[in-house]
């Protein structure tokens, strides 16, 4: 049996949390072989952003061609990307080779409040990369950016994701876990919507729980499920993550990292 693949491009958290760290764990938990290319080194923890060290766009060009022209990837998945110049990058390698099954997750902002890509780096995202995707995921703050309005309930969600994905050409998937209620999230793909319920699991430790979802959709999709059931699928996933309520302890911040350790607890099979 062939194994399935897939590609994280994004940044390093060197604390295992989010990032590069928890997209390889999410996927390889799901069976899939995960790959990375990595567009920026951050120094990180649960509390915040330290500093950020990008590599060249010619750097992240050679990683994506070596991935690429040895073991094509069934999905990729994007998320921190800081700089203009990476994302075109990513773009120019995506497009000559094909790539399908793209999630793009615009990481702007991190869990902590730490802001992770340039301003002009916003309109080369979604003028170059969401063309490409199967699906971009924003969260409430990131979609008020992308739509230009402010969102306070389900109706705005929804006029917000039709808003973004008519623009651009693709679905996406709109995260409420920033509302204060609930943890519903819609799923607009070209002109049809589906929500998908979700119950607030009462855990303050959501560090790297948008890498994770992106991850485990990407993880979905190359293994050939349809966009809804994959988002469903890590829907599943994440919640079950964070009701094991895992914490690795002794920080002097909330240290959720339980999406790294979630393989033991749960089965991606039962998802």
């Amino acid at each position: 049996m062939k194994l399935k693949t897939a590609l994280t491009v994004a940044g390093s958290d060197c604390s295992g949390g989010a990032g590069i760290q928890a997209d390889l764990k999410t996927m390889t938990v799901h069976g899939v072989y995960a790959m990375s290319a990595i567009t920026a080194l951050t120094a990180q923890n649960t509390t915040g952003v330290r500093d950020i060290m990008e590599v060249t766009p010619a750097f992240l060009c050679e990683q994506l061609d070596a991935v690429f022209e040895d073991i094509r990837p069934d999905a990729v998945k994007i998320g921190m990307v800081s700089s203009s110049a990476l994302i075109e990058a990513i773009a120019g390698r995506l497009g000559f080779y094909r790539a399908e099954n793209v999630v793009v997750d615009p990481v702007m902002v991190s869990t902590s409040g730490s802001a992770l890509m340039k301003n002009d780096a916003v309109e080369t995202l979604t003028a170059r990369l969401f063309p490409l995707a199967a699906v971009v995921t924003p969260n409430i703050p990131e979609a008020e950016a992308l739509s230009g309005m402010t969102i306070a309930g389900a109706a705005e969600m929804e006029q917000a994701a039709k808003r973004i994905g008519d623009a651009y050409g693709t679905a996406v998937l709109l995260k409420g876990g920033h509302s204060v209620e609930d943890a519903n999230d819609l799923l607009y793909d070209h002109g049809e919507m589906k929500w998908f319920k979700g119950a607030r699991v009462n855990n303050p430790n959501t560090h790297g729980t948008g890498c994770t979802l992106s991850s485990a959709i990407a993880a979905n999709l190359a293994k050939g499920y349809p966009l809804d059931t994959a988002v469903q699928n890590a829907k599943a996933y994440v919640a079950g993550a964070l009701s094991a309520m895992l914490d690795l302890g002794a920080g002097a911040g909330p240290m959720h990292h339980a999406f790294g350790l979630t393989g033991r607890f749960i089965d991606p099979k039962s998802v």
